[in-house]
């Protein structure tokens, strides 16, 4: 029935600014426990056709081989289904006791066979025993409940049988495959996920059968984040602990799709949900593992870290979890065509690690990076002053660089005010900013900077912890108003988790400079365990910015940890992508391939990305078969999907308008759609 609370009277979680696990019922999957006191447990499935049992095995054993400890595999039918049970006695029989899980979406036939050999099933919401004509009706009360009725009767046979058989159960809605029902009460959002969800688990628990986990996956990060928050709290509301099963459905490959993963998962992680999950590659499944070790070894360090922290007395959160709205803040003109705030997209600013004496280096770096990138150039740099000196050579760094950057910003480290007062600056210059770390003792220096800032038309950024900012900062700045003012924090890790510790900073602004706008900073100190690779960086820098801009919190993003300017300004922006928060590149929404796959995922994806990438603002999907139906197309401009084998259909949004391409033709008349609806612009 439709929730009548309040979303903002809802709570997910123990606290949004200390890392709290969620107290989670613990389901066992044959010997591995999920949920409860257990490891956040990494999962992948396998993408050969199941009924190829030999392929099937050896991708299981490969997959447990490098740590996954939960296998998952399609069973479209019934003979799929029933290819499981060798499946099982070959992996077995190989001394390996993974324990495998069954994907079913359309048919209760299947699921009745499968749940005789895995150790878990899982049910998609959306799909089982419905079919989606994507209907528009609208349902009486009566109507409603006579399609739960016969929900009741469709789903209870798998119910039993998991039950007498020990088996344990994923309720897995995907974002793409709501069913007509919810469709037309709570339409195509998280809260439609949640409610098609709780459907099924009430079914579940009128039989006495609690060995459930829970997903809430989608393509979109934020849709995700959402939906399981929600979740949470209507669990929370009923009474309910399952464990979560996390994860970016077609998230893509790549980089991109690590980035999205992160943002997702990692978003709930460090909100203290999350006991298993699984991130989706466009790549040979192997691939996955890694990242999601990686994911899960932060989030526990953290748990860790801070279970024993008081939650003390409840802070005020003036975000809205369930519904992301931009926070408001006035707006700065960094530089020249450089604004933010306000309704401006976050700026990219980038630190140069060479010293700025080696201005001729970093000339060339910054040269090298803006001209490689269209839509994606460092509009900040960001350089370290230690003395007059260094204050000289910027002055050169500027001249060469003012027609090629839009803004620069001066990292004060150890420089007094009044060099800055006594130096003469040189005509000519624009888009200054100041950089510097302000604690609480340094409140009346804070003023006196922003002062001179003001003199000169330079801008502010203070860095400060929270607890500076509630204290004498706040109250010396309040009444000098927030214009040229920006609030950053590079973190104080051993008081609080970075993603709480900006929480905490927006929420002390609110008090003092409330529409100050907000940089995030992913510097060395907001770093929980650092690790000297790219990878590390990339998850690291994912969760925190990815985080925060779901939240409607940043106007501004910079990547300071990585020394490569090129590698930190292409993260900078694929952060801002797969947040939905700036659009500098075509979104790739791709499945990562299973046994229901009708063409070659990653060899496909790449020959669309290699012939659409220039296509700034456009979503193409590309799906191996149409298993979660058009509403997987819900995010993309176009869709590119297995029909049959060798023929592929075309959609643009959910709307198939080719069938049955050969596909050695598909992607010249996906590109012939994309035309047609004016969207194709020539690459340069």
């Amino acid at each position: 029935m439709p929730l009548e609370t309040d979303l903002r009277n809802l709570s997910y979680c123990d606290s949004r600014f200390i890392a709290k696990r969620r107290r989670s019922r613990e389901v066992m999957v044959g010997h591995v426990g999920i949920g409860g006191a257990n490891p956040i447990r990494v999962q992948s499935m396998t993408t050969t056709n199941t009924q190829d049992v030999e392929a099937t095995v050896t991708q299981t054993l490969a997959l447990a081989e490098v740590g996954c400890e939960v296998v998952r595999i399609t069973a479209p039918n019934k003979k799929a289904a029933e290819a499981l049970g060798e499946i099982s006695k070959q992996v077995r029989a190989a001394k390996c006791e993974v324990p495998l899980v069954a994907d079913i979406h359309f048919l209760p036939a299947a699921a009745m066979e499968a749940a005789k050999h895995v150790e878990k099933v899982r049910i998609n919401p959306g799909n089982y025993a419905d079919k989606k004509k994507f209907a528009v009706k609208e349902y009486s009360d009566a109507d409603y409940e006579a399609e739960l009725d016969r929900l009741h009767e469709a789903f209870s046979p798998i119910v039993l049988r998991c039950k007498e058989l020990g088996r344990a159960m994923r309720i897995g809605t995907n974002h793409g495959s709501l069913s007509d029902r919810i469709m037309n009460r709570y339409g195509d959002s998280p809260l439609g996920m949640v409610e098609s969800a709780m459907e099924f688990i009430r079914i579940a628990e009128s039989h006495g059968y609690r060995d459930i986990c829970l997903s809430m996956k989608a393509s979109n990060p934020k849709v995700m984040v959402e939906a399981y928050r929600l979740a949470v709290a209507r669990m929370n509301q009923e009474g309910m602990n399952y464990p979560l099963h996390l994860g970016v459905t077609e998230a893509g490959d790549g980089e991109d799709a690590r980035v999205k993963s992160a943002i997702g998962i990692g978003t709930l992680l460090y909100d203290g949900l999350g006991d298993t999950i699984r991130v989706s590659l466009t790549e040979d499944p192997v691939h996955e593992i890694p990242v999601a070790k990686d994911l899960a070894e932060k989030a526990m360090a953290l748990w860790s870290k801070q279970e024993d922290l008081p939650l003390g007395e409840t802070r005020s959160d003036s975000i809205d979890p369930f519904d992301f709205q931009k926070r408001p803040t006035r707006i700065i003109e960094l530089g020249p065509d450089c604004n933010i705030g306000g309704e401006c997209v976050p700026a990219v600013i980038v630190k140069a690690t060479p010293p700025v004496s080696e201005f001729e280096k970093i000339i060339s770096e910054v040269c090298t990076t803006q001209t490689k990138f269209k839509d994606a150039k460092i509009e900040g740099l960001q350089i370290e002053i230690k003395n007059s000196s260094d204050l000289e050579a910027f002055t050169k760094l500027h001249e060469a660089l003012h027609s090629v950057v839009k803004c620069f910003v001066l990292e004060l480290v150890d420089v007094d005010l009044s060099i800055l007062e006594t130096r003469e600056w040189p005509d000519g210059l624009s888009g200054i900013t100041l950089l510097q770390e302000v604690k609480k003792e340094d409140a009346f220096y804070a003023a006196s900077l922003l002062q001179f800032c003001r003199s000169q038309g330079f801008n502010l950024a203070i860095d400060c912890s929270p607890e500076a900012l509630r204290d004498e900062v706040g109250a010396q700045l309040k009444e000098m108003g927030t214009s040229n003012l920006i609030l950053a924090c590079s973190g104080v890790p051993d008081i609080y988790h970075p993603l709480g510790n900006y929480r905490a900073l927006v929420e002390a602004a609110k008090d003092f400079l409330p529409d100050t706008p907000i940089w995030i900073r992913n510097s060395p100190g907001n770093t929980l365990a650092p690790k000297d690779y790219f990878s590390d960086r990339l998850l690291e820098s994912s969760v925190l910015s990815g985080a925060l801009l779901c939240d409607g919190i940043g106007e501004a993003v910079s990547i300071e940890a990585e020394p490569l300017l090129e590698k930190s300004t292409t993260l900078a922006y694929n952060i801002l992508q797969g947040a939905r928060s700036r659009i500098s590149k075509t979104e790739f929404v791709a499945c990562p391939s299973c046994g229901r796959t009708l063409f070659d995922l990653q060899e496909v994806t790449q020959r669309i990305r290699s012939r659409t990438n220039h296509l700034k603002g456009v979503t193409i999907a590309i799906m191996g078969c149409i298993v979660n139906g058009p509403g997987e197309m819900a995010d993309a401009d176009f869709g590119y999907v297995g029909g049959a084998p060798g023929k592929i259909n075309l959609y643009v949004g959910k709307e198939c308008v080719k069938y049955n391409v050969p596909a050695a033709e598909a992607l010249d008349r996906l590109i012939d759609l994309i035309k047609e609806h004016g969207k194709w612009i020539e690459p340069e």
